[in-house]
């Protein structure tokens, strides 16, 4: 009877230990996966920031990895900087009304409603700014959102020639898979 006992001890041991093992092995695994998002952020910060260096992005703004794309270097950047933003649309629209104009762009164009279009110009570049509300879980219940902002940079010499298909024979294009 006592080794009955005994065993059924073991059992609820080993059962607490394995059930912790698991819970401490998933808490690492989504901690971890949180160390790369915030290392991949930081590391296109930096990116961002050397490339653009006078086009102000809001503090609390994640940059989104897929369609983000930077070419060029210098004066002679274009490309496209999707963020999402814990700050509404408004907020979004005073930070850049304020923090664009500090750094030299001068704003040539905007609509403002339920969406935003900012187009800002200078040294020859333009940016346009489009930021959109962006519904979050906690803004449900607090009545707030957050926003989608896109960032497209142009430099005016990123399209050397106009139509680069113009000399193409469609005559002696290879045959569709």
């Amino acid at each position: 009877m006592l080794n009955i006992l005994n065993f059924n001890k073991l059992s609820k041991i080993h059962m607490n230990i394995k059930t912790l093992s698991s819970a401490l092995i998933l808490l690492i695994f989504f901690s971890g996966c949180a160390l790369v998002t915030d290392e991949y952020q930081a590391n296109q910060r930096k990116v961002i920031a050397y490339l653009l260096e006078d086009l102000p992005l809001p503090d609390d703004a994640q940059i989104v990895k897929a369609p983000t794309v930077l070419l060029g270097t210098g004066e002679a950047i274009s490309g496209r900087i999707i963020l999402t933003s814990g700050f509404s649309p408004a907020e979004n629209l005073i930070f850049y009304g304020t923090e664009t104009l500090t750094t030299g762009w001068q704003l040539i164009s905007s609509k403002v409603g339920e969406e935003i279009t900012l187009v800002y110009a200078k040294s020859g570049r333009f940016a346009t700014i489009y930021i959109a509300p962006r519904g979050t879980f906690a803004g449900f219940f607090a009545g707030d959102y957050g926003s989608d902002i896109d960032i497209s940079v142009v430099h005016p010499d990123a399209i050397g020639i106009q139509n680069p298909y113009e000399s193409l024979n469609y005559e002696n294009l290879p045959e569709s898979p």
